[in-house]
């Protein structure tokens, strides 16, 4: 248990406890105001001799007040205790509690509503013997302002009790069972305060002067106003009320939508309402957590097979089909030199670094020039420009990387080196496998001379060859910083090939051997 949760939670409840104690005061004097005020404009429609019991009952009133108060605490503690040892303990609630927690404003307002109940009942009875009138209109104004106390009590609570919901439901969405009135029963609470009292009182004054045809027309006029302006007064209050408890929690979950938008998916609303409002933060928390899920493994598939793969599979709903298409592609193949030798030597740890310093630079040089890595292969690496995005000129991009690659690694590759093919032509890009497992990939002639260029280059120098055919393609701007040398026989082909260099790696002609065709390279 955590001393610094427990102490929170004993101060969370004690504010709480104060909070809900100012709030009974506010709604039961709303509730008393209104029968003093009702009893005041209906009292004088009584027949003579119903005013002679004001007395009584105003002694009796206070007698009650005082009995209704000291109970109605105790019986509202005791109900709460469950709610005041959990936050206590500092631990998460069980089921029970959280029911008790959620439905503390319910309970708030119960609490009263039986309370003002009897006293309805007890003056009713007090009032029969000596006017049935007075019985009538004491017992109703009564009626009336328990049911104002009860709406306003229940309004104020359930704002109030916020903080708590919230630390209740932290650990799960609120339950499906209501234990709490939702939207439509706190508009019903706020239309019988706004409307229902007002027209109930009017009734009253409408049924007085049917059967008591003396009355001044001046009086009646008058009463009808005050009930008007009690239902403007109340029910402004009573329908602002309502009309915060859903709107607030809607526009927390639509400023958090807002940051979505923006691409700020780290983002939660508190649950903090036991009603549909709650399953409503509830349901934007799990949405919002589907979406974090979501990016995550997307993130993770880009990294597995490419972020452009990845786009392309998700902008066609997940539909992939097996097979491809002809693209103009340039294929870079680079394989580390040495890494036999190093994996012998070196600690295996020591040899996954550099090979992970290796591959990084490959990616981050290939991804600046719009190429993706379709493969790692070992210590080597399968490069491709032109798929899956097509490119205006993907020939020249693989080059300038190309170059690029090798002075990074002249650079940063401690310890070992890199020889580089690049070839370029026509080759089928798309999805090859079996419908359970596949990858995107791209298979042509062009992918088989960068790695038999790549293998030839480990006997050069420069150790970074590419083909007179990615050359054609290039263009002038990209072409001029290459130079065909010679025309070879690769391995595994019948047709020469014509091989080009870095000029920075080149002599000047005269001071090299004349280069002759030769039988294809390797076995």
């Amino acid at each position: 248990m955590s001393e610094q949760g427990s102490a929170s939670g004993v101060q969370l409840w004690r504010t709480n406890i104060r909070r809900l104690t100012r709030a009974a005061v506010v709604a039961n004097g709303v509730g008393g105001l209104l029968v003093f005020l009702l009893l005041a404009f209906l009292i004088p429609f009584a027949p003579d001799g119903a005013q002679d019991d004001i007395p009584l009952n105003a002694a009796v009133g206070a007698g009650y007040l005082i009995v209704a108060l000291v109970l109605g605490a105790r019986w509202g503690m005791r109900a709460s205790a469950p709610v005041e040892r959990w936050l206590a303990s500092g631990r998460p609630p069980t089921p029970e509690e959280r029911r008790v927690a959620l439905g503390q404003p319910f309970r708030f307002a119960a609490i009263s509503g039986v309370f003002w109940w009897i006293a309805a009942v007890l003056f009713t009875l007090l009032n029969v013997p000596d006017s049935g009138w007075a019985a009538l209109v004491v017992g109703g104004a009564i009626l009336l302002g328990g049911e104002t106390t009860c709406a306003i009590g229940y309004l104020l609570a359930e704002r109030i009790a916020r903080p708590v919901t919230a630390v209740a439901l932290a650990g799960g969405d609120p339950p499906r069972e209501r234990c709490v009135p939702g939207v439509a029963g706190r508009l019903t609470m706020a239309w019988s305060l706004g409307t229902g009292v007002p027209l109930l009182g009017i009734l009253v004054i409408a049924a007085a002067s049917l059967f008591n045809h003396g009355e001044e027309p001046g009086l009646v006029a008058a009463a009808i106003a005050f009930l008007a302006a009690v239902g403007v007064s109340v029910g402004m209050l009573a329908i602002s009320m309502a009309a915060r408890s859903v709107a607030e929690p809607v526009a927390s979950v639509r400023r958090a939508i807002a940051r979505i938008e923006d691409g700020e998916l780290d983002v939660t609303v508190p649950v903090d309402d036991g009603s549909e409002v709650g399953l409503l933060e509830a349901g934007f928390n799990r949405m919002a957590a589907g979406l974090r899920e979501r990016e995550r493994l997307h993130d993770l598939f880009g990294r597995h097979v490419g972020r452009d793969v990845a786009r392309a599979a998700l902008e066609n709903d997940g539909e992939v089909e097996l097979g491809g298409e002809v693209r103009e592609i340039a294929a870079l193949f680079v394989d580390m030199v040495g890494s036999t030798r190093l994996a012998a030597r070196q600690p295996p740890a020591e040899v996954v670094a550099l090979l992970n310093t290796f591959f990084c630079v490959v990616v981050e040089v290939v991804e600046e020039h719009g190429g993706w890595v379709n493969k790692f292969e070992g210590d080597a690496a399968l490069c491709v420009f032109g798929a899956p995005v097509p490119r205006l000129n993907a020939a020249a991009d693989a080059l300038c990387a190309a170059r690029r690659l090798r002075e990074r690694m002249a650079d940063e590759l401690v310890g070992g080196g890199a020889c580089i093919g690049v070839s370029g032509g026509p080759a089928v890009a798309g999805n090859v496998g079996a419908k359970e497992r596949f990858e995107y990939t791209v298979i042509g002639d062009p992918v088989n001379e960068a790695a038999r260029l790549c293998e030839l280059a480990k006997q050069r120098p420069g150790q970074l060859l590419a083909s007179e055919a990615v050359l054609r393609r290039a263009g002038s701007e990209e072409a001029v910083h290459w130079e065909v040398r010679e025309q070879l026989v690769l391995r595994g082909r019948d047709r020469p090939t014509g091989v080009a260099e870095p000029r920075a790696e080149i002599g000047p002609a005269d001071s090299r051997t004349p280069v002759t065709l030769m039988p294809a390279v390797g076995s």
